[in-house]
């Protein structure tokens, strides 16, 4: 019987090809992932640049030269969003500086003989149009009942509050004397009385309650010192403020939003918007 050969394992000297082939393979997959994964679908951004311009109305343009620097077709849709973000800002701005002009010349007019006499001043803030008028005119001395001459006032001021739809705030202010009754303990108590029944009669003569604020500020804002006796008469006073229209703030907001989303994406393509 023949006896059969011990078999003898040798080392294979080229194994490691097989490792190295693999990992170059992984390594492979790998950059091209991460490329895949880095690079801009300029397709999909053109197409989302084109549904911008279709929304706000500009029509496709071929490339063109501005100076030195050539726009591409994207660049030129951004650029023609933004100018006609900035066109739709300036005329609704000058829309809403028309009408406070409109509603001051009104008030002015309608109250000439009280801004005459010092009694009433219309002005244009921050926060809207302001009319403020002398406590004195309104009430009598550390009391929050209207006058029956001040029912007639503010009846026409009431008129033309009626005719916009703005939100109003009625302030009631103090001097600094310090009042003590069963009624009003206090001028927090006293002003915001004061406020609360201007209020009233403004409900009473057609303006919407939703629109209305009554709000007492004692004598925490005082337009002059109250270290004389016609310094306190001027701090006694009632404040009403036309406030801005907040649709026109929100349509802003919203503009600047789109603005803010095709400079991005300008900026995303290399774009200078």
């Amino acid at each position: 019987m023949a006896l059969r050969r011990k078999r003898v394992d040798r080392d294979n000297p080229e194994r490691w090809l097989i490792s190295y082939a693999d990992f170059i393979t992984l390594l492979f997959a790998f950059f091209v992932v991460m490329y895949a994964i880095s690079s801009v679908n300029e397709g999909k951004y053109k197409t989302l640049g084109l549904s911008l311009g279709s929304a706000f109305g500009i029509k496709p343009g071929s490339p063109t030269e501005v100076g030195l620097i050539r726009l591409t077709e994207e660049e030129i849709y951004f650029k023609s969003i933004i100018d006609r973000r900035n066109a739709k800002l300036a005329e609704m701005q000058r829309k809403h500086a028309e009408r406070r002009q409109q509603l001051v010349n009104k008030l002015n007019q309608t109250m000439s003989n009280f801004v005459k006499n010092g009694q009433m001043n219309v002005s244009e803030t921050p926060r809207g149009v302001m009319l403020e008028i002398n406590a004195n005119t309104l009430f009598a001395q550390g009391g929050a009942e209207l006058a029956a001459g001040a029912r007639n006032t503010l009846t026409d001021v009431a008129k033309v509050l009626t005719e916009n739809e703005q939100n109003i705030e009625v302030e009631g202010h103090t001097d600094d004397l310090p009042i003590s009754t069963p009624q009003f303990p206090s001028n927090w108590e006293l002003s915001s009385a004061r406020a609360s029944s201007v209020v009233r009669l403004f409900i009473d003569h057609g303006v919407q309650a939703k629109r209305l604020s009554a709000v007492g500020s004692a004598d925490n804002h005082p337009v002059v010192n109250n270290d004389s006796a016609e310094g306190r008469t001027r701090n006694r006073r009632v404040t009403i403020t036309v406030l801005n229209d907040d649709s026109s703030r929100d349509a802003q907001e919203s503009i600047m939003s789109v603005t803010e989303a095709a400079s991005g994406i300008a900026q995303a393509l290399g774009g200078k918007p």
